[in-house]
């Protein structure tokens, strides 16, 4: 049984785990310090951006979601971004992910937001699996900018 819901002060060590995680699945460098960043952010009502995690039956998080909202001025709508995803390796195939996106897909619902956005690796295979079966690819390409 798994639910989903926001992130909570309990849940600091699980997310430090599965955050830790997520990083070291795309080869990032992430401190301490940076999850304490992103932590405080997930908690201070004046920054965009929020959390939310997967629950097991024992109140453990397995899974991670953070999203934020993002004006769309072509469209003169609210979308909500998803920027970051991840499921503990034990937990996969068992529609976490699934779970933390519906639960997005609902907040999304109840903010008024026109869609809800990613985007992941070309090469994150099994990821992409479950993204077919719940949304749909866009042909947009991502460019960044180093600064």
């Amino acid at each position: 049984m798994i639910r989903v819901l926001p992130v909570e002060d309990r849940h600091r060590a699980d997310w430090d785990r599965l955050y830790a995680g997520y990083a070291e699945f795309y080869e990032v460098t992430q401190t301490p310090e940076m999850r304490d960043r992103v932590w405080s952010w997930l908690h201070d009502p004046a920054h965009a951006s929020r959390g939310l995690v997967a629950e097991d039956d024992g109140g453990r998080a397995v899974g991670l979601a953070h999203y934020r909202p993002f004006a769309r001025p072509l469209s003169a709508s609210t979308g909500g971004y998803l920027d970051d995803l991840f499921v503990s390796p034990q937990m996969r195939g068992r529609r976490v992910a699934d779970a933390l996106i519906e639960a997005l897909a609902e907040e999304g619902r109840r903010r008024g937001w026109s869609v809800i956005r990613w985007i992941t690796a070309e090469s994150n295979h099994r990821a992409r699996a479950v993204y077919d079966r719940v949304a749909k690819a866009t042909p947009w390409r991502t460019y960044d900018i180093p600064l």
